[in-house]
């Protein structure tokens, strides 16, 4: 297969990014930086204009998509997750406080908290999911969360959807569980916004943050940190905003308090084209195409000798597997030299891989999205039979 030519590539990597892109996406970011292009509440003329009006849009239909949609202002854009989780976990913590994470948790997750530990400012545990458990149950996993619970616990953060393999956690009942004990709760959608329904007020969400460019088809460069009501963060940055330009301060109001600096104005654009073709194909039948594409992967993949599937009992579109003798990048490069993209390593998860108990060079995943088809997936298994011979 010629590597060079993008359209014969076959790609399983939509747990990193999605690809491809919706044309009506490619189009609005054309749109924006060729008829739009003015700075979103910095003039008053007709681009900055139709810039803002472009920008409110998104934000309320973004608000509608996650239950929230008596308060768009509360939807603010950042350049991904990760900018989105460091805003949400450090201007919530303070000094003494104590945090709890899941053990299937990202970087973006653990790194911000063992930054704040490290720096004496929190302290934080984690808590089990079980996801390699036969019987698996919700009650295991919230006995495990209240066993890391104390009178200091101001949060609880953690991913809906793992990263590594179709794990996901009952974000309802841990909602729940936070709100009856005043704790604040913080959900990683990652790998579920767009994907699986999320309603931030029965989920008793307090802040949800959401990648533009994974399960919303938008492009990359744009995320959202969503806050419930009544709820505000300290600021992460500083700077102008288009308000209150005389004050050395900050404003209290949101989205404004958090969006120093100009907006990736066509990042949003895309974002809202993205948001807009989720919804008219439908979050339930996307999850249904992408669950069924992952069950027939893991199922080829465990009847070939030698290869071991993780967390094989888990639903959805991402599969992670190794190959007895052969370290994950060596795999990664014979799929990449039949043209299937994958991601070999550890997924910047280390929560995660040693919760799987992934081998020390780490593992394969495969990670199907709304455009892959059943073809793509008897690729990735008649590769996977030259490779284990």
């Amino acid at each position: 297969m010629n590597r060079s030519d993008p359209a014969r590539l076959i790609y399983l990597d939509n747990a990193a990014t999605s690809h491809p892109k919706p044309s009506a996406v490619l189009d609005s970011v054309v749109t924006c930086m060729t008829e739009r292009g003015g700075n979103p509440g910095r003039g008053s003329h007709a681009l900055a204009l139709a810039a803002a009006e472009d920008i409110y849009a998104c934000r309320t239909l973004a608000a509608a998509l996650f239950g929230l949609s008596a308060h768009p202002e509360n939807v603010i854009f950042t350049l991904n997750t990760t900018h989105a989780l460091n805003l949400a976990i450090k201007g919530m913590l303070a000094e003494g406080d104590h945090a709890v994470c899941s053990d299937m948790e990202h970087n973006s997750v653990l790194r911000p908290l063992y930054r704040l530990q490290t720096d004496g400012r929190i302290t934080f545990d984690v808590f089990d999911t079980y996801p390699t458990a036969p019987r698996r149950t919700d009650s295991m996993i919230l006995s495990s969360l209240a066993s890391k619970i104390t009178q200091k616990t101001k949060a609880v953060i953690c991913a809906h959807t793992s990263n590594l393999c179709g794990a996901t956690l009952p974000i309802e009942k841990i909602g729940a569980f936070c709100h009856e004990r005043g704790i604040k709760f913080i959900v990683d959608a990652a790998q579920s916004a767009g994907v699986l329904e999320i309603d931030m007020v029965r989920m008793h969400i307090d802040v949800l943050c959401v990648p533009g460019h994974k399960g919303l088809m938008g492009p990359q460069g744009s995320g959202m940190l969503i806050l419930g009501e009544g709820i505000t963060l300290d600021t992460l940055m500083e700077g102008g905003n288009g308000m209150d330009s005389l004050s050395g301060e900050m404003s209290l109001d949101a989205p404004e308090r958090y969006e120093a600096g100009t907006l990736a104005s066509p990042a949003i654009a895309g974002l809202r084209a993205g948001m807009e073709y989720v919804r008219e194909m439908g979050i339930d039948r996307i999850y249904r195409h992408e669950t069924l594409l992952g069950a027939w992967a893991r199922d080829g993949l465990m009847a070939l000798p030698h290869v071991k599937v993780y967390a094989p009992r888990q639903a959805g579109g991402v599969v992670l597997f190794s190959v007895d003798g052969y370290d994950s990048e060596e795999v990664g490069r014979m799929l990449d030299a039949d043209g299937i993209c994958v991601r070999p390593g550890f997924h910047c998860s280390a929560l995660g891989h040693r919760t799987l108990g992934t081998s020390e060079g780490g593992a394969v995943r495969a990670s199907f999205g709304w455009f892959n088809s059943e073809e793509d997936v008897d690729a990735l298994l008649r590769a996977m039979r030259r490779i284990v011979g």
